[in-house]
């Protein structure tokens, strides 16, 4: 059930790699009063444009408020979105997406104003606005899980570039010629590091041989590999180290450009822990021209998991909205 809002509501959306969620919050506040999911079907399923387009207008109507005004409807999108059209380019779970003016389909069908973010921007807005992050004027923001995504607020504002496709942190060349990205690239940072890249290492170097506490045979996932290290596994603790190691180049890289007062790293893999983090803070200095680059840096973990797509949409629309927002970094 929702209550009564007197300054409105916020309609947030998630578009995730295996479900659409949407959730109604009020004017203030992180607890959402109306959650709804849809799960998202395989690839080889994906629906039309126009029945994955009404099956989210469908699951947003599902969390309307029947006793409040919405102040906007905001959506955090995977992939490359253009956040001043409103247009998603590509969305990765929904291939026949392809430069979906989703926002202005949005207004037309709800009549309130509308937004579309990437949702890595949007994450790192999460964490600037209210996780880890706050109070910071400057921050980096890496998400390390299937693929590996970022988000860079500078003088307290989210950095989007020209069509708003800024900081793809992932695809960053770290290894030239190196292992094939996902996106048909070679050598980038998500290629090396992401949690397919960790584990898909792991799985050659125990088919040359090496010692594992790992199944025989069989796919392993960056999971298993986390699992296995925190028990000793010397070929999981040296995949971790190895993703980081290049996770900190990249980092130094970064540093070198933005100059964050905070780093924070989100996604699945970032839980390992100090199995990964170590390895991250050994390789920083390493490749920084300066250590003072690292003079006050903060490295820290996303206090938002699996919500942080929601509460991304959700900063999205009160940072379009700031007198209705009482929260501020």
């Amino acid at each position: 059930m929702c209550y009564t809002s007197p300054m409105g509501y916020y309609i947030a959306v998630d578009i995730g790699g295996t479900q659409i969620r949407a959730a109604c919050y009020p004017s203030s506040g992180l607890e959402h009063l109306c959650l709804a999911r849809t799960t998202t079907r395989p690839t080889a399923e994906s629906p039309s444009p126009a029945t994955a387009q009404e099956r989210l207008m469908e699951l947003i109507a599902s969390v309307w408020p029947p006793d409040g005004e919405v102040t906007a409807i905001t959506v955090a999108a995977p992939g490359p979105t253009n956040p001043y059209t409103g247009v998603v380019f590509r969305a990765p779970n929904i291939p026949a997406w392809r430069d979906l003016p989703l926002a202005q389909e949005l207004r037309q069908r709800f009549y309130v104003p509308a937004a579309v973010g990437n949702d890595a921007n949007l994450a790192a807005l999460a964490e600037w606005k209210y996780g880890a992050g706050r109070g910071h004027h400057h921050l980096l923001y890496l998400t390390i899980s299937t693929g590996i995504g970022g988000g860079i607020i500078v003088d307290d504002r989210l950095l989007l570039g020209f069509q708003g496709l800024a900081a793809e942190l992932g695809h960053i060349t770290v290894i030239p010629d190196g292992p094939l990205c996902g996106c048909g690239h070679r050598g980038h940072l998500e290629a090396l590091a992401s949690g397919p890249a960790i584990a898909h290492w792991v799985e050659e170097e125990r088919s040359q041989g090496a010692p594992t506490c790992l199944p025989p045979a069989g796919k392993i996932t960056a999971k298993m590999v986390a699992e296995a290290a925190r028990k000793g596994d010397e070929l999981s603790i040296a995949a971790l180290a190895r993703a980081g190691h290049f996770i900190g180049q990249a980092l130094a890289d970064f540093l070198h450009i933005f100059n964050p007062s905070i780093v924070v790293l989100g996604g699945g893999v970032s839980r390992s822990g100090e199995l990964l983090l170590q390895p991250i803070r050994d390789a920083m200095p390493e490749h920084l021209f300066s250590p003072h680059y690292l003079d006050g840096l903060e490295l820290a973990t996303a206090q938002f998991a699996d919500e942080v797509g929601l509460v991304g949409a959700l900063a999205l629309g009160r940072t379009l909205h700031p007198a209705l927002d009482p929260v501020s970094s």
